[in-house]
This record gives C-alpha cells, structure tokens and sequence, in this order.
C-alpha cells in the first residue's frame, strides 16, 4: 500500500521527461532543418516553433534564445585532413587551405563563430570543436606533447582571427585579399605553430 503514490509518481514523472525529451528532440530536428534551408540570419524561433508544432515560447523555455537554440542544435565537422600523410613543411598551408574552403563553403560555421563570441552556448560549441577536433589533429605534429593545447590554442588564434575579420566583421582589406595571398601570409605562421622549437 506504501508503494502505490510512490510508483505513481514516479511513472507520472517518467512520463514527463519523455515528454521533455521529445519535446527538445522535435525542436532540434525543425531546428537543424530550418538553419540548413533558411541559414543563421532568416531562421526565427516563430519559424522553428511551427515545424516543431510547438508554442514560440516552447522553443524559449529549453533554449533560452535562438543563439543558443543554434548552439545546440548545429554539430560541426570541420573534416580536418590527416596531417602524418602531409609532408611536414607543408602541415601550415594545409590547415590554412583548408580552412579558407570551410569558411567560404559552410555558412554554418561563420554563424557559430559569431554566436560563439556573443553566447554562452556558442562558446561552449567552439570549445567542443576545439577539444574534439582541432587538438587531435595538432597532436599528430607537434613536438612535444605537452605543448599541444598552447600549440593549437595558437592555431585557432591565427585562423579564427582570419575567420572573424574576413567573415564576419568583413573588413575590407581582409575580404579583399586573395585565397593564395592568405595562405601564403598564413601558411608559414600556423606552421611555426605547430612544428616550430619552442622559442
């Protein structure tokens, strides 16, 4: 007899958090949709809200505000290539090379930047990318283990910094420059980064 309002309320709160969850998976799903169809700027929680067949103010209570609807929403691969088939003197304008293809290629990743600069969220998703991918890549050349972190934390100084002024702020002496001329100014920077004794 003692169970019984025990088993119910647990039910009654397990019940619950299925709801939650399949609340939060139904907003993520639109979410992901409308960000890839409409981009960063044009989506709008309203938009969102109605493929989700939620209230707006649904959308608010689990994410707090569309950046941070983005941030959670938005999982990136920066599909880093695989630096021990790269020759070593080559490791800095690869990087570069590449990451000038993804920031022209993926609107998506300019959005998290700016997100990431201005919300909570958006930074811990930076952080997450930073963690998950760019570190392992930096560990497959540096020299010394230990210098990995500061090495890569270098690395995305150099290449968000790039990010940040061609991208987002659009400064024009920066969006002006060509691809090759950037990766020949910072070809050579990210390799001393990377391979580089310390100084």
């Amino acid at each position: 007899m003692t169970g019984s309002p025990s088993t119910s309320t647990d039910s009654g709160t397990g019940k619950a958090t299925r709801r939650s969850d399949a609340t939060r998976t139904a907003i993520l799903a639109a979410a992901r949709e409308r960000f890839a169809a409409d981009g960063y700027e044009r989506a709008t929680i309203r938009a969102i809200a109605k493929d989700a067949h939620i209230d707006p103010s649904m959308v608010m209570r689990y994410f707090g505000s569309k950046e941070g609807l983005f941030a959670a929403a938005v999982a990136l691969d920066l599909r880093l290539p695989d630096l021990t088939r790269v020759p070593r003197d080559e490791v800095g304008l690869t990087l570069v090379t590449h990451f000038l293809g993804l920031w022209e290629e993926n609107e998506e990743l300019t959005a998290v930047l700016r997100v990431g600069a201005t919300n909570q969220a958006g930074a811990e998703r930076m952080q997450g990318i930073f963690r998950d991918q760019l570190l392992p890549v930096a560990r497959q050349v540096c020299p010394d283990p230990e210098q990995v972190p500061a090495r890569a934390a270098l690395c995305a100084a150099q290449l968000l910094g790039l990010a940040l002024t061609r991208y987002v702020l659009r400064l024009p002496p920066a969006v002006a420059l060509h691809r090759d001329e950037l990766v020949a100014w910072l070809g050579p920077t990210v390799q001393r980064y990377l391979t580089a004794p310390s100084p």
